[in-house]
C-alpha cells in the first residue's frame, strides 16, 4: 500500500475518517479508495439486495456503483457522510439496471424484488422466542407478511425514513441530509410510520393469546 502523505490533503477530523480516504482517493491513491469499497461492500450489496433478488446482478450492481463513485469522487464535498453520498447512487444505479432490464424482453422475474414472505427485513423480532411449534412459526410468517405488507404500503416518504433508519440503521442526522429535510421531519415520519405498521399488526398479535413476541 502507497505510505500516506499527510500533507497531501486538508487536516482530518477524527469523526470523520472517510473524508481523509476520499481525499487520498482524490488525490490519486487507488488503495485508498479500495478501503472504502472494502468497508462499504457488504452494505451496498444489502442495499441493492432489497431492490433485486438476482444474486449475479446484485453484485453487478453493486460494481456499478463504485465505479461511478469513483468517477464523481471530486464531487463529493463532505457535506453528508460518504455512505449517505454513496447510497443515493447505488439507488439510483439498482434503478437504471431495472429499467433496462424491463425493457429487455429477457427480462424474468428472477430480477424482480422478492415477494413479501421471501424477503427477510428487520421485522424478524416479531418472531416468537419461546421454542417454535408449528403453529408458531405459522403465526411468526403470517405477521411478517402482514407487517411488509404495512410497510409497502406506505407512502413513499415514510417509506424511505423508516427503512433507512431501521434496515440501514442510519442516524436521524444523516437521514435528513439524504431525504433533505429537517431532523424533526425525519423523527416525524418514521414515528408515523411506526404507527401505521403497529395498527396493522397489533390485531394480530392480540390474538396469539399466552404468548410473548
Amino acid at each position: 500500500m502507497t505510505p500516506l502523505d499527510i500533507n497531501a490533503s486538508p487536516p482530518q477530523t477524527p469523526d470523520n475518517p472517510d473524508a481523509l480516504l476520499v481525499a487520498r482517493a482524490v488525490a490519486g491513491d487507488q488503495s485508498a479508495y479500495e478501503l472504502l469499497v472494502i468497508k462499504y461492500q457488504r452494505r451496498v450489496e444489502r442495499l441493492i439486495g432489497r431492490m433485486v433478488r438476482d444474486v449475479d446482478l446484485v453484485e453487478d450492481i453493486a460494481q456499478e456503483t463504485f465505479l461511478r463513485a469513483y468517477r464523481a469522487l471530486h464531487q463529493f464535498r463532505g457535506d453528508a457522510q460518504f455512505y449517505t453520498w454513496l447510497y443515493r447512487i447505488a439507488v439510483n444505479t439498482a434503478k437504471m439496471f431495472l429499467l433496462e432490464l424491463k425493457r429487455d424482453r429477457s427480462f424474468t422475474e428472477a430480477s424482480m424484488p422478492p415477494a413479501d414472505d421471501e424477503n427477510e427485513t428487520f421485522y424478524a423480532r416479531h418472531e416468537p422466542s419461546t421454542d417454535e411449534t408449528p403453529e408458531s412459526v405459522m403465526a411468526a410468517k403470517e405477521i411478517a407478511v402482514a407487517v411488509n405488507a404495512a410497510l409497502e404500503a406506505l407512502p413513499p416518504d415514510l417509506k424511505q425514513a423508516i427503512t433507512l433508519r431501521e434496515m440501514d440503521g442510519m442516524s436521524y442526522e444523516d437521514i435528513a441530509a439524504l431525504m433533505n429535510c429537517p431532523m424533526g421531519t425525519v423523527r416525524s415520519r418514521i414515528f408515523r410510520a411506526r404507527e401505521a405498521i403497529s395498527a396493522k399488526v397489533k390485531p394480530m398479535l392480540e390474538k396469539q393469546t399466552g404468548k410473548r413476541w
